[in-house]
């Protein structure tokens, strides 16, 4: 029996992949920028990519799916920004609950950076969980380290899951490891020495075996192709890595402090090597960094998966 679902601000596909893995079936998804559905195009040819703004989409066509999941866009609430939160006219909860109302989704399941859940916005949270409760679902708010999932980074992510008619909230939250099981170093080493560094098994052993700070994708406003601000660059330089923009290719022989690839950074999101990513570099590393990470999506999923086919 399978599990459907419909995904908005989908980006380069890291949810969707997660999904995929888990035995999830995505009907459609939705993102605006026409990179990152050349992206998705390329690698699944057959999906159905709609190239929308969330703000005007219409989600009646795809009322009853099972699960309506998306990473509607954190930088309203990242602490990188300026926290505008519901001031920022990138603020899209409201047309995401928009389309709860339109769909009435088995599940719904919503990701955002970890600001969201400081004491800032409380008062958003809590009018979230309300507006859901109106439409007849019980819900739940959760921090997740990715880095318990098997990601060698940080990456704390605000995950919001709400089950529809459940009123004993017998949905499953997946349980992560207590200690990280990757690392920057071990992760990325034969990429390192892949162009001839001499300098990759003693920078993989060492300063680089550690989890890799949280990576920075930046909006379409700002941000480019490097690994952040100057508190995120210090972070990357403590791991032996010059967090000043995004290298062509592997670091060569003689290489004094390396850079990082876009599809060094894409590894590190648990994206598999052979995903390919569209447009420019710029646009790439946005698609990358700003990415749900694969298998943390699959935890969740395979959660999903498991309360529908039981509940159906």
């Amino acid at each position: 029996m399978s599990v459907t679902a419909l995904e908005v601000c989908a980006g380069g596909g890291g949810q969707y992949l997660g999904l995929e893995e888990a035995g999830v079936e995505s009907v459609a998804v939705l993102d605006k920028n026409p990179d990152a559905c050349a992206t998705m195009r390329a690698n699944r040819p057959s999906l159905n990519v709609i190239e929308a703004d969330l703000r005007t989409f219409d989600g009646t066509p795809y009322k009853g799916i099972d699960l309506l999941a998306g990473g509607v866009p954190c930088t309203p609430f990242s602490v990188g920004g300026k926290q505008l939160g519901e001031d920022d006219e990138r603020h899209l909860f409201p047309h995401a609950l928009r389309l709860v109302y339109e769909i009435r989704p088995r599940i719904v399941m919503l990701e955002n950076v970890g600001g969201l859940g400081t004491a800032r916005f409380g008062g958003f949270r809590a009018r979230v969980l309300t507006g859901l409760q109106s439409m007849g679902y019980v819900s739940t708010w959760c921090l997740v380290q990715s880095c318990s999932y098997g990601v060698p980074q940080l990456r704390p992510r605000l995950i919001l899951i709400s089950v529809l008619g459940d009123e004993d909230y017998r949905f499953r939250w997946p349980r992560g490891t207590t200690e990280p099981t990757c690392f920057l170093g071990p992760a990325l080493k034969n990429m390192m020495a892949s162009n001839g560094w001499e300098g990759a098994d003693v920078w993989a052993e060492h300063n680089a075996r550690a989890i890799a700070p949280t990576i920075v994708g930046g909006s379409e406003k700002h941000g480019g192709p490097d690994l952040g601000p100057t508190r995120a660059r210090a972070a990357w330089l403590a791991r032996g890595v010059d967090g000043k923009g995004i290298a062509n290719g592997p670091p060569g022989a003689g290489t004094v402090l390396p850079r990082l690839t876009i599809a060094m950074v894409a590894r590190l999101q648990g994206f598999p090597d052979s995903w390919v990513f569209t447009g420019n570099k710029t646009s790439r590393y946005r698609q990358v960094g700003n990415a749900f990470p694969p298998p943390v999506a699959r935890a969740f999923g395979t959660e999903i998966v498991r309360y529908i086919s039981s509940h159906k």
